[in-house]
Parts: structure tokens; C-alpha cells; sequence
């Protein structure tokens, strides 16, 4: 009998965010879905657009995986986690060991197809960088979201994270940033 999968089920009870009054909760599973939709729209962009070859199917697959140790950690605030370079190192040596325990609950004759998705260091350097990348700005949509219903509490977090979004020297991401994140800021009404 395996737990894996039972395990990666629970990510849906680990709410993000977990330091600031949110006026919509948001769980880890919702968070991965959406990193995977982002970094697919983003693979996609660098394709089409920019003269890239990467593979859309696999950042998905990395994206819906990327906070998988968080089943066992819980989600640790950003500005816990990168508070000190110990604390830092700290919380990426736990992470490690997560999902090393998570790795060895998938059967034997499964492990090589998970190994590159589970432990994402190992996985290609351009995949890594798009999905690091929807991962910013997936957040970034959330504080537009939040302070969109009037809740300030996101602002400088939007702006820190806005920050690091344009340090990234990527073309599909500065063309999904203009293309498609001013509509987050829309009423329905104004969407349609």
C-alpha cells in the first residue's frame, strides 16, 4: 500500500498566505493548478512567440508538483522562509527531507517516472525558470486579487513581488504581464 497519493490529496487543506487577513482563502492545490496553467500559457508564449523549444506538458507536470513537501511543512510565510540565510537554508534542508519521505512512499517500479518531479533541482534549467516564474506571478495575481476587494494588506507584497517579476530577462514573461494580467484587475462586468 502506498500513501503518496493520499498525501498529495491533503494539499487542498494547507492554506497559503497564512500571515495576512485574506478576503479569499487560498490552498496549495488551488495555488499548484495555477502556477501549472500560468507556466503553461508562459512555455507556450516562449514557443510560439520568442523561438523557444520547451516542452508546455512538462512544466505543467512540474508546476502541479512544485509545492508537494508542503503536505508534510505546511506552508512556511516568505518572510519567514527568506527572513536569514540560515533560516532559509533551514526551511530548503526540510523541504529536502519532505520530499525525500514522499518519494520513497511511491512503489519501487514507479520511481524513476516521479524522481525529476519530485526533487524539480533535477529537472531541465529552462523548465525550472518558467515555472519559478508562474510561481511569481500566480502570487502577484493573488495580492491584485486581494487588493482589488479593498484589502491593503497585499499592497507591498504586490509591490516585492511586481519586483522580482521584472527581474526575470524573459520575454513570454513580460509578454504575459502585459498581455494578460491587467484584466485580473476587472469587474465581470467589465470583462464582458
Amino acid at each position: 500500500m502506498s500513501h503518496f497519493f493520499a498525501y498529495l490529496a491533503r494539499m487542498k487543506l494547507i492554506q497559503r498566505w497564512g500571515l495576512m487577513r485574506n478576503t479569499e482563502q487560498e490552498n496549495v492545490q488551488e495555488h499548484c493548478l495555477q502556477v501549472a496553467i500560468i507556466g503553461h500559457a508562459l512555455a507556450t508564449i516562449k514557443n510560439r512567440l520568442f523561438g523557444g523549444d520547451v516542452n508546455p506538458d512538462q512544466v505543467v507536470t512540474l508546476a502541479v508538483f512544485h509545492e508537494i513537501g508542503e503536505v508534510i511543512t505546511g506552508d512556511l510565510a516568505t518572510p519567514i522562509k527568506y527572513f536569514n540565510p540560515q533560516i532559509k537554508k533551514a526551511y530548503h534542508d526540510i523541504d529536502k527531507v519532505a520530499k525525500e519521505r514522499l518519494f520513497r512512499m511511491i512503489p519501487e517500479d514507479l520511481r524513476q517516472d516521479y524522481q525529476e518531479i519530485v526533487f524539480t533541482e533535477q529537472a531541465d534549467a529552462t523548465h525550472k525558470v518558467i515555472v519559478k516564474a508562474a510561481d511569481k506571478i500566480a502570487a502577484y495575481l493573488k495580492c491584485v486579487e486581494e487588493l482589488k476587494t479593498g484589502n491593503q494588506e497585499f499592497s507591498q507584497a504586490a509591490k516585492t513581488i511586481k519586483e522580482d517579476i521584472e527581474k526575470f530577462d524573459l520575454p513570454e514573461v513580460h509578454y504575459f504581464m502585459g498581455t494578460f494580467v491587467p484584466s485580473f484587475s476587472l469587474t465581470l462586468d467589465e470583462l464582458n
